[in-house]
């Protein structure tokens, strides 16, 4: 299947009091049509501003976007508006991205009406109503506002509006990390759901590991703005390569009784800076594996196995391949 979204070098740099700030440096990945790929790493990795920068909402400083094979890197605001009917975003506070003076009908309404998909003003309640039934919000709740509801509802809100203008790609900026567990499952069942009968393609970003299992086809790894692994979601879980992986997945916490503990892989050191990186690893300071190349020279993103790429100058050595 054809990829959908391309990402081809992707930087984006801050510039702060100390220096510029590396929030995304190289990332490239590709997204076959229909599937979801999951982002996950610790909070600071630049997970949040990959996906803004693939939407727009923050311009990159380097690299190449390509959608439905098409370069979207340089857009004037005209060709920007068309493209976002086929883009749209799910943001991580249900509450924070809507509108407090505005009812759950007008928050829907307002894609349909700025891209004139309606004919009249019963065309508009209707789609309106037709897109809260498709996420499970109850019509009643149309004239209700915001602060009124649950952060349940409100993400079906935020699911809604992204759902208005028919789009072929979202990005899915931890949309439930901030609800409880069982309204947790609820979203995920509908946003797969959704993906399923209208085959929208995600990027799904996270730090819930749990979350990206169950969702996800391929995960990439972040850590302080540079890809670390990217494979398939059985790989990851089962293969996974890089050290800061093994680390991440051996924080989850696991739900044993009776039994030994598992030893705990505990990363040691200072985190790296993000601002001026210096050169080598950003890994290598908390790396139990470090040896001298890491901290001179920066890895490269390689195909270990099929389909399966690391950034580590060792991979091969500390997983016996």
């Amino acid at each position: 299947m054809a990829a959908i979204l391309e990402a081809k070098n992707i930087k984006k740099y801050f510039k702060t009091p100390k220096g510029t700030l590396h929030a995304v440096d190289g990332v490239s990945f590709s997204i076959e049509e229909g599937k979801t790929l999951g982002v996950v790493g610790e909070s600071g990795c630049g997970k949040s501003t990959l996906g803004r920068v693939l939407v727009h909402l923050l311009e990159r400083t380097d690299g190449q976007i390509l959608f439905e094979g098409k370069d979207i890197s340089d857009l004037t605001k005209a060709d920007l508006k068309n493209v976002r009917q086929n883009m749209q975003m799910i943001f991580q506070d249900p509450f924070a991205s809507l509108n407090p003076r505005q009812s759950v009908s007008e928050i829907i309404a307002e894609p349909l009406q700025i891209y004139r998909r309606v004919s009249s003003k019963a065309d508009l309640e209707k789609q309106v109503l037709e897109l809260m039934d498709t996420v499970g919000l109850a019509r009643r709740l149309a004239n209700s506002y915001p602060h009124e509801l649950d952060g349940g509802r409100r993400q079906r809100i935020g699911v809604a509006r992204a759902l208005a203008l028919n789009p072929k790609f979202i990005v899915c900026d931890e949309p439930v990390s901030a609800l409880d567990v069982s309204i947790q499952a609820q979203i995920l069942n509908l946003m797969q759901d959704l993906q399923e009968e209208r085959n929208l393609t995600y990027l799904f970003i996270t730090h819930n590991l749990s979350v990206v299992k169950h969702i996800s086809d391929e995960i990439l790894v972040m850590y302080l703005g540079k890809m670390v692994e990217l494979a398939s979601d059985k790989d990851i879980f089962l293969n996974r390569l890089h050290p800061y992986t093994k680390a991440l997945l051996a924080a989850v916490p696991l739900p044993v009784y009776g039994t030994e503990k598992k030893k705990r892989q505990l990363l040691r050191g200072e985190l790296s800076s993000p601002i001026n990186p210096k050169p080598g690893c950003r890994f290598a300071a908390r790396c139990p594996y470090a040896k001298e190349q890491c901290h001179q020279k920066e890895p490269a993103l390689e195909e270990i196995m099929p389909k399966h790429f690391v950034a580590c100058h060792f991979a091969r050595e500390i997983n016996g391949i």
